[in-house]
Parts: C-alpha cells; sequence; structure tokens
C-alpha cells in the first residue's frame, strides 16, 4: 500500500518451517502474499527484528527505494541475502541464513521458529551475464546464490564451481549442468575470512578463453584479490565478471549469497 507522501508499507513474510541444512546453515521456510514472495528475491534486501520481537516497528519504503526508519529506536536490521528458493503460487520463499558470528541476522535465524517474521525491503538480480563457460567462486554465504546460478544455466553449460566450506559436514547438494565440475575446499580449523584457499584455487587456474563469465562472493578481501586477478590475468572486463564482497572479516557474517 503506497500513502500519499509516495511511502509504501513493506512486505512482511512469516516463517512456517525451520530446519539445519548443516551444522552451521539453518533454512527458513516463509509464506507471504504471491507478491510479497515473488518481491523477495533472487537478492532481497530483509529487515531483521529483534529476537522475539512480535510487533516490529517496520520502516517504509520510498518510491526510489531508500528504507525510511521510524524515529527513535526500532531494533531492525537491514541485511542483503539471496533467496534459495522463490514459489509465489504457494506463497513460499527459502532463505538460508549462516550461523557464524553474533550479528543480528544469524541472532535472529538461530532463534526462529514459526511465527516469526521478516520484513522486505526491495529486491534485485544476482548480476550474470549467461555464458558458455562459468567460474563460480564463493564461501558458505554465496551457497544459495551458487545454487540458484547452476539450476537456471543451459543444459550445455560449462565451468567450473569452487566452494570453500569448513569440511565435507558443510557441503549442500548442488544441480549443476554436467560440463560444470564442482570443487570442494575445506578450509579445516582455519577460521572464517583467513583461508586463502579460493585465491590460491583461481591464481592457480588457466584462462580458458572464449565464452567466459566469473561470478565471485565471498569475504571483501578475497574478493578484491581474485577480482584483480579476474581483470588482469583473465582479461575480464565489466560484462565478464561480478565479484561481490559478501560480508568483511572482523564483522558477522551476514547475507547467505
Amino acid at each position: 500500500m503506497t500513502a500519499p507522501d509516495g511511502l509504501r508499507e513493506v512486505d512482511v513474510l512469516t516463517v512456517v518451517s525451520v530446519a539445519a541444512v548443516t551444522p552451521t546453515v539453518r533454512r527458513v521456510t516463509l509464506t507471504g502474499t504471491a507478491e510479497a514472495v515473488a518481491a523477495a528475491g533472487p537478492t532481497v534486501n530483509l529487515l531483521v527484528p529483534r529476537v522475539g520481537d512480535p510487533a516490529p516497528r517496520w520502516p517504509q519504503v520510498a518510491r526510489d527505494g531508500r528504507v525510511v526508519w521510524p524515529i527513535g529506536a526500532h531494533g531492525i536490521a537491514l541485511r542483503s541475502y539471496t533467496a534459495r528458493r522463490q514459489d509465489p503460487e504457494r506463497g513460499e520463499v527459502e532463505i538460508d541464513f549462516v550461523l557464524h558470528g553474533d550479528g543480528p541476522a544469524a541472532a535472529w535465524a538461530a532463534a526462529a521458529e514459526p511465527g516469526a517474521v521478516l520484513g522486505v525491503a526491495g529486491s534485485g538480480d544476482l548480476a550474470l551475464r549467461p555464458a558458455s563457460w562459468l567460474l563460480l567462486v564463493g564461501d558458505e554465504t554465496s551457497l544459495p546464490a551458487i545454487n540458484r546460478i547452476l539450476a537456471e544455466a543451459e543444459p550445455t553449460t560449462g565451468g567450473l564451481a569452487l566452494l570453500e566450506v569448513a569440511g565435507p559436514e558443510e557441503e549442500q547438494p548442488l544441480a549443476a549442468p554436467a560440463g560444470v565440475t564442482v570443487r570442494w575446499l575445506h578450509r579445516g580449523g582455519t577460521p572464517p575470512g583467513e583461508s586463502t584457499l579460493l585465491v590460491d584455487a583461481v591464481a592457480a587456474l588457466d584462462p580458458p578463453g572464449g565464452d567466459v563469465f566469473a561470478w565471485v562472493g565471498a569475504e571483501s578481501a578475497a574478493v578484491r584479490t581474485i577480482r584483480t586477478d579476474l581483470r588482469s590475468r583473465w582479461g575480464l572486463g565489466r560484462s565478464g565478471h561480478h565479484a561481490i564482497g559478501y560480508w568483511r572479516r572482523g564483522r558477522a557474517m551476514s547475507p547467505a549469497g
């Protein structure tokens, strides 16, 4: 609903189920109107209330997409995530939360039960260009995005997915085209953000040439190093890659894609 001053109310989604995907990833299934679910991705700006808040003071959204916060304390955090799955017809959306750290989204997801609510304040795409050969690079925070990219890729797509997680227990099933190799990289006891596995793995690759697109989502410092490699050694311009820091070492791991 849009008010006369051009502000609209945020869409609200309600938790219907919660499941552990891996020891550190929690999948939350939410329900809402078809319009709210369709607006919740692929990337979505979530409004995360305080744990246990039954009636959050939601902000409003301006015509240009700005979030207009209520005056005074509200306890709501804005975080960007990738919806793992959307089904507007059934009114369902799935979002995976990484439980590392003590940020507001991780805390909310760890405590989430049916009936809890989240707000939606805008969405965007994955900044992906279809290509004959894909390089996908990410840690656990980007797995929902990489899962969607692989699921929606043409069956003839080739490529390589380099995925860093703590160990085998954190691996997830991914439906990749036959021509895409999925390679899991285990950092073991190294804390998230302190491993060089992704940087080293990309540096060890020989650029394949041809119609290539690279998509990278991980800790900010690692992404910067990989982006430099893609632009220099691989020769990829703006249309040939998308590299985004999903989180920053020293801060809570915020998105799960």
